[in-house]
């Protein structure tokens, strides 16, 4: 004979639950400022990376002689693409 299985009824949230809104503001404070006060930063685009960084996918600092170059001791040469 196979018994039937208990029911399990949900009493509720969990004391620990908390509702999705309470999620929107997490690490700001709390005003209704539309964040016009600090111009969001963008990052400074290289227009060209030299032929190593763009053979690995690094990110060049567009210097005449970049960074990743530098720290690997190679020629840092840039070609028009």
């Amino acid at each position: 004979m196979v018994r039937p299985r208990p029911s399990f009824r949900h009493a509720g949230p969990r004391p620990d639950h908390r509702a999705p809104e309470q999620f929107s503001n997490r690490g700001r404070a709390n005003d209704d400022s539309d964040g016009d006060d600090f111009p969001r930063r963008t990052p400074r685009r290289t227009p060209m990376a030299c032929t190593f960084c763009r053979g690995r996918k690094l990110k060049c600092d567009g210097r005449p002689i970049c960074a990743n170059c530098n720290r690997r001791g190679l020629p840092c040469t840039y070609v028009p693409v």
